[in-house]
């Protein structure tokens, strides 16, 4: 035990990787005695740990006896999906405080549990299918990050998209839901006392098929065709992405702290793809702030240490538009990357965010994990904000082997 630590609290952080980058950095800057556990260990996020673990963040008897050995005060699991109940489970069995509970994280992140639980509330979210038939989306229930994954356009395609999902899923199912035709918005909140508030509604811009799901960007505020096609939706006026969001969390049961929903906006109105009890692992805290001073991982921290947790009941925008871009490598292996410097240089570069050292290899994009980094950046609207990000994105260069 490192001298003196036991006066500062000490936070068990599940993951060390790209989407935890931001929370692991606002817990060290805040003070706090930072224990990471991610099983690369080359994750980018051990930076900011004042103890790293090579275990899984998906260990959960590794994670419990990590918990009591090092007698933490908290545990959070910000950017990943499964651990959210593994960080809820093991704070209820060791008497720490934690946003939710290990029964609504279980509604949180099984996809089949969470479908059930809005359907059975009446929350707009695609319809599931009995009897698969193109086209359909097909997905492991409880995986995150587009694994398992696929877009099925023709009945030859379900075998093989059956086949993958059933191979990532963690119970050997599958479900197979309608393909909702329309833009995407992410809608990120947090909840106080059942209270929810909603922070940012970004546009999510996402890959073409086989990469299906994997966002390229979240851009701020949301685009005028997105407004549009809620407002000519045949749903009622109040069925807005974040009047769907909220009755999602309040369905699952989602009383405190942060959540992530992703919607399609269809003819008929927005639906639910899917909605987390935790931070969006696209950089979505570090984009609120820049877009409106609200400070969402501090705020996580804070529901997590059992802290009063405060939010302004309006935030007044910081900026015209702000954005996340992903950025995509070459295949092959990765020797060294130029342009960093360059790139955050540019006007209205908050930051450039690399993933990967040399030595990693790329594939092809298929999944979230793929993605070689991210720029961060602001603009005088949404436009000029990703234009800012894409001419910083040209500076950099992937050198691959």
């Amino acid at each position: 035990m490192a001298g003196g630590s036991r006066t500062r609290s000490r936070l068990l952080v599940l993951g060390a990787g790209p989407a935890q980058l931001g929370l692991l950095r606002a817990a060290h800057d805040r003070g706090l005695f930072v224990i990471a556990v991610d099983r690369d260990p080359s994750a980018p996020g051990f930076r900011y740990a004042d103890k790293r673990a090579l275990v899984s963040s998906e260990d959960e008897p590794g994670v419990d006896r990590l918990a009591r050995a090092e007698r933490v005060d908290a545990l959070i699991s910000p950017g990943a999906d499964w651990p959210v109940g593994i960080a809820a489970r093991i704070a209820e069995r060791l008497g720490l405080p934690h946003p939710i509970d290990g029964a609504t994280a279980a509604l949180a992140t099984s996809k089949q549990r969470q479908r059930e639980r809005l359907e059975r509330a009446g929350v707009p979210q695609p319809r599931v299918l009995d009897e698969p038939a193109a086209p359909c989306v097909v997905k492991a229930p409880d995986r995150q990050g587009q694994r398992g994954l696929s877009v099925v356009l023709r009945d030859e395609e379900l075998p093989a998209a059956i086949e993958r999902a059933v191979e990532a899923s963690r119970t050997e199912a599958f479900i197979a839901e309608e393909l909702v035709d329309g833009p995407e918005v992410t809608v990120n909140a947090v909840s106080v006392e059942g209270e929810f508030h909603p922070l940012t509604v970004t546009d999510r811009l996402t890959a073409d098929p086989p990469a299906f799901g994997v966002a390229l960007a979240h851009v701020w505020p949301g685009a005028e065709e997105s407004v549009a096609a809620i407002q000519s939706s045949s749903a009622a006026p109040s069925a807005s992405a974040v009047a769907v969001a909220a009755r999602a969390a309040a369905a699952l049961g989602i009383r405190n702290g942060p959540t992530y929903t992703q919607l399609r906006l269809g003819a008929d109105g927005p639906k639910v793809v899917e909605q987390a009890a935790r931070l969006g692992g696209g950089h979505d805290a570090e984009l609120c702030r820049l877009a409106l001073g609200v400070d969402l991982n501090g705020l996580a921290l804070d529901f997590a240490l059992g802290e009063r947790a405060c939010v302004a009941a309006t935030q007044a925008p910081l900026a015209g538009g702000a954005c996340v871009l992903f950025l995509v490598a070459p295949e092959g292996e990765l020797r060294s990357t130029e342009g960093a410097e360059a790139a955050l240089a540019e006007e209205g570069i908050h930051e450039v965010r690399l993933y990967r050292p040399p030595g990693h290899r790329f594939g092809p994009l298929r999944r979230g994990s793929d993605r070689a980094g991210a720029i961060i950046a602001v603009g005088g609207d949404r436009d000029d904000a990703l234009e800012r990000a894409r001419r910083a994105a040209g500076a950099i260069r992937f050198l691959v082997g």
